[in-house]
């Protein structure tokens, strides 16, 4: 298996978007991976604010997308009754979340990973986001999957914090570092 085809298998004619045709070229956005077989590189808990609780999202669509709206309108889209969704709560409030996505197969391998991750912006820079992720990533590998993969990000730092490692960079106009060796 090479990242490259793991890429494109899935996500299909990704680089034919028009969204994605129509960034600068001087956007690099980076794919992160991360094993989930055997102990995850960051298994404890990070600091973050005491009464800071996290867990799956089951109730009403417009508290959610309200959440998400305040981080990037854009994602509402993607926040549906369908949607699987991790949160961290301060009470009743949500105060970050993920899309927990199951991106299907390649070669026996069952490939998931947190999507379109935020934290509101009056809740930034204590931790909250990374350890929302850090318990994502723990529930995916709970519920069977081999791997998980964080898509179309410029965080790589931000995610390597928890083990993620980098495993292709691409611009619009395609593939410009694989970790496969392949371009």
């Amino acid at each position: 298996m090479t990242y490259t085809e793991l890429f494109h298998s899935l996500h299909p004619g990704f680089f034919q978007q028009e969204g994605v045709r129509a960034l600068p070229r001087d956007w690099v956005f980076t794919e992160l991976v991360m094993a989930l077989r055997g102990e995850l590189p960051c298994a404890a808990p990070l600091p973050c604010p005491a009464g800071i609780a996290f867990g799956e999202y089951h109730g009403e669509l417009a508290p959610l997308r309200e959440a998400v709206r305040s981080v990037d309108e854009d994602w509402v889209q993607y926040f549906t009754g369908d949607s699987r969704v991790f949160c961290a709560f301060d009470g009743d409030r949500i105060v970050a979340f993920c899309d927990l996505s199951d991106m299907g197969r390649f070669e026996g391998l069952r490939v998931g990973g947190p999507g379109c991750v935020g934290t509101i912006p009056d809740c930034r820079g204590q931790g909250i986001g990374l350890e929302l992720v850090r318990r994502a990533t723990e529930t995916l590998r709970r519920d069977g999957f081999d791997l998980s993969w964080i898509h179309y990000t410029h965080l790589e730092r931000w995610y390597a914090k928890l083990g993620y490692q980098p495993v292709l960079r691409w611009n619009s106009g395609g593939v410009l570092f694989a970790a496969d060796g392949e371009a």
